[in-house]
């Protein structure tokens, strides 16, 4: 497979997630905004293997991810963040305590996580007032005024939130209401 040139000079001519020299391709994330170098990485063929197939997954290969993860490179940020959610998910407790603190800006982590809602079958829908399922990034509407305790204002009905963000309490949404953010609650919410 070839190897876009900038990517690789990017990369340095090494697998931007283990460091090894051998057998690089380019892998473009899966749910990535664009199809571009800057949404792919230069993985070896270990790695490339392992994330194709996460059941041939060998756990000590990935400990590298706890250097990978400090890249300045948000596509590699984005790789060593699902990396890590996956053996986290596994009961990695290293995995877990390098994914406590990693640090995303908004967009990189929205990114990261684009597809992760599919993977958890078990995961509750968030479902605003009509029973309709919100996802991130939605608009919604208030469908009730709102006091906003410690802002000192109310939220009016009709009121449109744009870009929400889902919490872990299927019951809550994230949302700006007038510059503020604040944790709404999705039943008294229509998506717009």
């Amino acid at each position: 497979m070839s190897i876009d040139q900038s990517l690789l000079a990017r990369a340095g001519g090494k697998c931007e997630l283990c460091g090894a020299e051998q057998e690089l391709s380019q892998y473009a994330i899966p749910h990535s905004p664009a199809a571009d170098a800057d949404h792919s990485v230069a993985l070896c063929a270990t790695c490339h293997g392992q994330i194709s197939a996460p059941e041939t997954l060998e756990v000590n290969h990935w400990r590298c991810l706890g250097d990978t993860m400090w890249s300045q490179v948000p596509a590699v940020q984005v790789m060593a963040w699902r990396q890590l959610k996956t053996l986290a998910d596994q009961g990695e407790v290293w995995a877990r305590d390098n994914l406590d603190m990693l640090y995303l800006e908004d967009d990189t982590r929205a990114w990261a996580e684009a597809g992760q809602q599919q993977a958890d079958d078990d995961h509750t829908p968030t479902l605003d007032s009509n029973g309709a399922v919100l996802q991130e990034g939605d608009s919604v509407t208030l469908i009730k005024d709102l006091d906003v305790k410690g802002a000192g204002f109310t939220a009016k009905r009709g009121t449109l939130v744009k870009n929400i963000r889902l919490t872990n309490n299927p019951l809550h949404i994230e949302g700006k209401v007038n510059g503020v953010q604040l944790v709404l609650v999705a039943a008294y919410m229509k998506k717009a």
